[in-house]
């Protein structure tokens, strides 16, 4: 009898089964191989090694990041890769690197640096789910995090202003987006009829910026200018979460979402220079890069 396999992970809202990018890619990759894993979403992601989510837990094993979990359920027989060819698997690997030097970065501006999201969505709805004293200090360090990702990989020459930054970030992420809608056309998965690593990891970036409500939503607006890719992320949620917001437990988590969102934020202290957010400083990073 194989080991059981146990999955941590955020929580999900908004009609998803996870908000987080990460997790919800590996969540996919479980439900297209056919993998049974328990699902936990839990609060205390400061008791998991470095603090990373998700992380799978099989006996005594534990493994964190998206790709090494992927590696291990193929290792256990779990692969959604198991009828491509070499050159499909190929073509994944170039489009999961365009995904995160393309899309990536935009995903952590629209959740973490973009000023009035980060008060009135992600702020909030992260605190609400990590106790306190740490909902006072861990979205702020995810933010932190979230703009010095940017800032190393985007930052430097010739872009030395904060409007090149994220006029840059966006170009690059639309046009992710326009190749990926180019790249799946009318089929149904990237690869045909059934899905694989790539739709995994392509609904685990595109979901949250197409389901969760932002106050500014550049790259939704983009998103939900391609249909078939809005198609892509409805029949996945459809066909292997059956997550409808007529659930009542949803619906209880989205008003009280609601009221949190409603309450008074402060607003980020304003700074005009470019550089990295240092680790145990307080300040609020999203004004360094926010229009």
């Amino acid at each position: 009898m194989a080991a059981p396999m146990e999955l941590s992970c955020w929580g999900g809202d908004w009609g998803l089964p996870s908000l987080h990018p990460e997790s919800l890619t590996v969540m996919a990759y479980a439900k297209f191989s056919g993998a049974p894993l328990t699902v936990n979403t839990i609060n205390k992601s400061w008791r998991t090694p470095k603090g990373d989510l998700p992380v799978l837990v099989s006996e005594d094993i534990v493994i964190s990041q998206p790709a090494k979990i992927l590696n291990f359920l193929r290792k256990q027989k779990y692969n959604a890769d198991y009828d491509l060819s070499a050159k499909q698997g190929a073509d994944t690997l170039a489009y999961i690197a365009l995904l995160e030097e393309k899309l990536r970065p935009a995903l952590l501006h629209t959740f973490w640096i973009e000023s009035e999201n980060y008060c009135s969505v992600t702020k909030p709805w992260f605190a609400s789910r990590i106790a306190f004293p740490l909902s006072l200090y861990l979205p702020g360090k995810m933010s932190r995090e979230a703009l010095n990702r940017i800032l190393l990989t985007k930052g430097g020459p010739p872009l030395y202003s904060l409007t090149e930054v994220e006029a840059q970030i966006y170009r690059d992420a639309k046009e992710c987006l326009n190749l990926l809608s180019k790249r799946l056309g009318t089929s149904q998965f990237f690869f045909g009829d059934t899905p694989t690593t790539l739709d995994a990891f392509v609904f685990g970036f595109l979901a949250p910026i197409y389901k969760v409500c932002f106050p500014r939503v550049h790259l939704q607006e983009h998103l939900k200018q391609l249909p078939n890719l809005c198609r892509f992320c409805d029949d996945i949620l459809t066909c292997y979460f059956r997550l409808t917001v007529s659930d009542p437990a949803l619906i209880v988590s989205l008003q009280m979402d609601d009221n949190l969102r409603k309450s008074p934020q402060h607003p980020p202290r304003k700074l005009t220079t470019l550089k990295l957010a240092a680790g145990g400083e307080e300040s609020s990073p999203m004004s360094r890069l926010s229009p």
